[in-house]
């Protein structure tokens, strides 16, 4: 090859690595800045991420901090996540004792002093937990006590946290407020028409007792005028005194069905279960998917109560 081919060979190749830099230059700084204009949003749990989701749309990336399958009673974050957070600018916390947040909230928020931080639980009604899933008539023997946190397993609950995921957002993103509010009235008019199914579903059944191994459900059951008797004893197994009281009342009721988060073990409720003569449906307080969750919960409430 002669000295001059070999230069304007060379010439080219330049050229073309140098479009190339540019090139890639061009996408990443375009990457930059869909990223810059796409709002990172942190949340404690699964249902709270769907809420946000519908609100935010195409405009917010939810971080989780208690990922599927994990439990917000025990689940510790990992340095991964907090270096997500580092891009937040809204944190959505339940804003009641889950344990989750009793051990993080002030490290999370330590770590993204910048973020604003929406409490969920911001006018809603809160119930003891020894006032939502008893029969009076038993009250000693179902003793929980303490707030209950499971404000999202209710309908009406829900209408209340997108309200203020909903403030939440336009309060960091004020230029799209018209964007967040739409969705959010969108999404009170399916959870309105929700409730209403829900309502009609439960209403002509007649015994309406349901035993749950994890009392996640206090909520659900008040709105519904339902009566909720857990498995569990402020938070542990149940002693040999208790089981037997809770299968004798299981009986006297007719009780078929004792209900199971998919993030506890099944010994303990198969025990009841087979004891009574019945057997375990699942049902998942974490769920992402909040209204179809809650009809799969609804018509499995309503097959056991019948």
């Amino acid at each position: 090859m002669r000295k001059a081919d070999r230069r304007v060979l060379l010439v080219a190749t330049a050229v073309m690595i140098l479009i190339v830099v540019l090139v890639v230059l061009a996408l990443r700084a375009t990457s930059q800045e869909t990223d810059s204009d796409t709002l990172v949003v942190a949340v404690t749990i699964l249902p709270q991420a769907g809420f946000v989701e519908a609100i935010g749309g195409d405009r917010v990336e939810v971080l989780v901090m208690v990922p599927p399958g994990a439990s917000p009673h025990i689940y510790e974050v990992t340095p991964d996540q907090m270096i997500k957070l580092s891009r937040a600018k809204m944190y959505v916390k339940v804003g009641l004792p889950v344990e989750f947040e009793l051990a993080w909230m002030d490290k999370l928020i330590a770590a993204n002093e910048s973020m604003h931080v929406v409490n969920c639980s911001e006018g809603i009604q809160v119930l003891e937990m020894d006032e939502n899933h008893h029969d009076h008539d038993h009250e000693q023997d179902h003793g929980h006590t303490g707030l209950d946190p499971h404000i999202w397993l209710s309908v009406r609950n829900a209408a209340i946290m997108v309200q203020n995921i909903c403030a939440g957002l336009v309060r960091v993103d004020p230029a799209n407020q018209d964007y967040y509010e739409e969705n959010r009235d969108d999404y009170l008019e399916q959870l309105e028409k929700l409730n209403s199914e829900i309502e009609e579903s439960l209403s002509d059944v007649e015994n309406r007792r349901f035993i749950v191994f994890h009392p996640a459900w206090g909520y659900f059951a008040r709105d519904y005028d339902l009566i909720q008797i857990a498995v569990e004893q402020d938070g542990k197994e149940p002693d040999i005194d208790y089981r037997i009281r809770l299968i004798e009342e299981a009986r006297e009721h007719h009780i078929r069905v004792v209900f199971l988060s998919p993030q506890y073990p099944t010994r303990s409720a198969d025990v009841i279960a087979r004891e009574i003569g019945g057997r375990v449906v699942i049902i998942d307080p974490l769920a992402k998917d909040f209204i179809g969750n809650m009809r799969v919960v609804a018509s499995a409430m309503k097959e056991a109560m019948q």
